[in-house]
């Protein structure tokens, strides 16, 4: 279940106090600025559970959140955000730095302390919140990363993360799997925020602790390219291949059978869209990396007793009136 504001479905009059109240829930608690209070305000948050964190999406008219040192002191586990702007430039003044974030940029911001963030016009934004007791890291080297993440070669990694789960958020905490994602998420921004810091020991320690889970990320990120392959996600992240293999094995995976699995989960999900009922088979196959489409429709079938072609008319007659 998620905790959700829509100002669309209250009074112009009530809007104000509705984003203000929210916010105090959603994030950390700031005053609250409106652009132009007396204009047409509008503003949609989402707040959804995942595991310990949890995702925090808002899209409003122009505002700006300032969190004053006074309110800073009255909270007791401190907490970061790690923020990717969808849409307006995000602006925040923190420890003495000032970033202006484009859309698609990913944004660190230490909810613990005071800062003063903002968006001119209709302006959104996806965040994953983390308690920082989460993420084994000392609190000076936590927010010294937040101003240097994209030092870090994880920065692109993590950043189409938090993205994907601010965008698919619903289907995200309601799977069985959500758990799993939530521990894999404060891996990733864990390593993010090591490898950020000028710490080698805390940078090494990590890395090495959050291995798989980034291997894993960077998989899932690239299970469209039929190109991908053990040797190349070896060199991605500076390891032989045999280094690649031992640590599967120990963590009882096999490598090339999870990438045809994912990949096989994600035609699927294609095949069974209705957004996508006239694309032929082939070319989703071709979309998730399958180069034969023979081989594709064999280990489909296999996997979830169907071919393609069956699960697709079997999905599309239970979606027929009266059948």
């Amino acid at each position: 279940m998620a905790f959700v504001l829509d100002t669309a479905a209250l009074p112009a009059p009530e809007r104000v106090e509705a984003v203000h109240t929210a916010m105090m829930f959603a994030s950390a608690p700031c005053h609250v600025i409106h652009e132009n209070p007396a204009g047409p305000v509008h503003a949609r948050m989402e707040v959804w559970d995942l595991g310990d964190t949890n995702i925090f999406t808002c899209r409003s008219s122009g505002l700006r959140l300032l969190r004053t040192a006074k309110l800073a002191r009255q909270d007791a586990m401190p907490v970061i955000s790690l923020a990717v702007q969808r849409e307006g430039h995000g602006r925040l003044d923190q420890h003495g730095h000032q970033r202006v974030t484009p859309p698609g940029e990913l944004l660190g911001v230490d909810l613990s302390g005071a800062y003063d963030y903002s968006w001119s016009g209709d302006g959104a934004a996806g965040c994953v919140q983390i308690p920082l007791d989460q993420l084994d890291l000392p609190l000076d080297a936590i927010r010294e990363a937040l101003g240097n993440l994209r030092a870090s070669p994880l920065y692109r990694l993590v950043s189409a993360h938090v993205a994907t789960l601010s965008r698919d958020r619903a289907r995200i905490t309601a799977d069985p799997a959500a758990p799993t994602v939530a521990a894999a998420t404060v891996d990733l921004v864990r390593a993010l925020l090591a490898s950020a810091t000028h710490s080698e020991r805390h940078t090494r320690r990590t890395l090495a602790e959050t291995l798989l889970t980034r291997i894993r990320a960077h998989v899932r990120h690239h299970l469209t390219d039929p190109g991908l392959t053990p040797a190349r996600i070896a060199a991605a992240h500076n390891i032989s291949l045999r280094q690649l293999y031992k640590l599967c094995a120990g963590a009882g995976l096999s490598l090339e059978q999870w990438i045809i699995n994912e990949r096989l989960r994600g035609a699927r999900h294609d095949l069974l869209h209705p957004g996508h009922q006239h694309r032929p088979v082939t070319a989703i196959a071709h979309s998730w990396g399958f180069r034969d489409v023979t081989h594709f429709t064999r280990r489909f079938k296999a996997r979830y007793g169907l071919t393609p072609t069956q699960l697709r008319r079997a999905s599309a007659d239970a979606r027929r009136p009266g059948v």
